[in-house]
């Protein structure tokens, strides 16, 4: 049964993918285009219609777009493959598909390597120009960026549940299930239900060593894990724009972790400047309508932000890093998509240099990408790490989702600067994982227990103990 115009009357749509469409647009008409639109919209929304084909969106409408972007990994690329095949003989676009073997790679076992080669085949087949091989690749959602596969206003879906990290540009980007990462490999549309828009606006000045990190810490455990599902949050004010790309990277990552669909920060400056001579493709900058309708705002005083700890076995579990001095840790880990980048590496390395890392704990630092890894190399921060005893790891994502490379054994705890610390995310279900910054990670590695930077000894300038 369909209604429209408040009459109801049956519908014979017959079967198929086709039909399915015509049934969703029934119960939720698409604005007609060609006429004149005032309704203001948010940055979200206007991605969202652009990529429809439409004048207009509204929350809660059910449209069909066009992708600029599919991503999966070497755990989820397998199942979208699958898809793939089921529907067509080839991806909708060999420039638009993109496969990064991030996660079990270099390979941990049989399994993965098997995982590995169906990826690596499909690639091979289908032409596929952003495969990134062992050597070459990073954690996608600090690779992509870096080598300017996306930009502003693109309609990205990933088959990990991170790609939100890519709306720190200005993109629509989302995660998605390996099914649906493969319909749109294929066909290069998906369907969306569009999402109603929350508002952060924290404005003033971040107190020193407070992180992009501690600030999405601390709006995740203001709102709760579902604090803001299946709605895009929008990152804006002062504190934001002060920010260097990197730590907006690391706010929009975790937007997921709040229940966000998308978590998108408007373009400015520290965009373009980043965008320019690295983007592959054109970009188009969207802004919210300064009368657009939000589901809500949510102002944050920045000189409120401390740094922030998210204690097990929630993000949503945070307390100031002060109040979690006494909490004593087996690992650290720095490193994965939310902080992997050279940004990242500096801060760990400014608390590491001169220092050496607690004998009660592993350290283990993952540059996110092989020009990170490099540039550590470039600026000595490489020597910092080993020198502080430090693993370092070619990129992977390995200990974040328990894989590999830091498995944690019952009863073990470590602090890392990844996004999710569940029940047995690192390893044995009895293990704890607690979610911090770099520098935070760095100084509780050192100390052997939760601490800042400012907790240690101090070292003099030339990496020296100091007298």
């Amino acid at each position: 049964m369909g209604r429209v115009g408040g009459i109801r009357r049956r519908k014979q749509f017959g079967k198929g993918r086709g039909a399915t469409m015509m049934r969703l647009l029934v119960m939720f008409p698409r604005p007609r285009k060609g006429v004149s639109v005032t309704r203001p919209m948010t940055m979200a929304e206007k991605i969202l219609a652009a990529h429809a084909g439409l004048d207009e969106v509204v929350p809660g409408q059910l449209i069909e777009c066009d992708l600029d972007l599919v991503l999966a990994n070497d755990v989820t690329a397998p199942i979208a493959i699958k898809t793939v095949r089921q529907i067509s003989d080839a991806v909708f676009d060999a420039d638009k598909v993109v496969l990064v073997p991030d996660h079990y790679v270099p390979n941990k076992d049989i399994k993965s390597a098997e995982q590995a080669k169906i990826v690596r085949d499909f690639v091979r087949e289908q032409g596929i120009s952003h495969y990134y091989e062992v050597g070459c690749m990073g954690v996608e959602h600090a690779l992509l960026p870096e080598q300017g596969v996306v930009g502003a206003g693109d309609l990205i879906i990933g088959a990990d549940s991170h790609t939100c990290t890519y709306g720190a540009l200005g993109a629509f980007s989302t995660g998605v299930g390996s099914t649906d990462a493969g319909v749109g490999m294929a066909c290069g549309k998906a369907w969306f239900k569009v999402p109603e828009t929350i508002k952060f606006v924290i404005d003033g000045e971040l107190a020193p060593g407070v992180t992009g990190k501690d600030v999405i810490l601390h709006i995740i455990g203001l709102i709760g894990v579902d604090g803001a599902l299946y709605q895009a949050m929008e990152f804006t004010g002062s504190a934001i724009e002060a920010m260097e790309m990197d730590e907006r990277l690391s706010i929009s990552n975790m937007a997921i972790e709040a229940g966000g669909k998308a978590g998108l920060i408007p373009v400015d400056d520290v965009t373009r400047a980043y965008m320019e001579g690295r983007t592959e493709r054109p970009w188009t900058a969207y802004y919210s309508d300064d009368d657009a309708d939000f589901a809500r705002v949510v102002e944050i005083d920045a000189a409120d932000i401390v740094p922030t700890v998210a204690f097990p076995h929630l993000p949503s579990n945070t307390r100031p890093v002060a109040e979690a001095r006494d909490v004593r840790i087996d690992q650290a880990v720095i490193g994965s998509c939310t902080n992997g980048r050279l940004t990242d590496m500096r801060q760990a390395a400014a608390v590491l240099r001169g220092r050496t890392v607690h004998p009660d704990v592993r350290c283990i630092v993952i540059p996110a990408t092989q020009r990170v890894y490099q540039q550590c190399i470039a600026e000595g921060l490489m020597d910092i790490f080993i020198n502080a005893h430090c693993a370092v790891s070619t990129p992977t994502c390995g200990p974040c989702l328990g894989g590999y490379m830091g498995i944690l054994a019952a009863g073990e705890r470590a602090i890392a600067t990844t996004n999710r610390n569940f029940v047995g995310r690192m390893g044995d279900p009895t293990s704890e994982v607690y979610l911090a910054s770099p520098a935070v990670a760095a100084a509780s590695a050192v100390a052997g227990h939760i601490a800042l930077p400012e907790d240690l000894e101090p070292v003099a300038a030339d990496g020296a103990a100091a007298e």
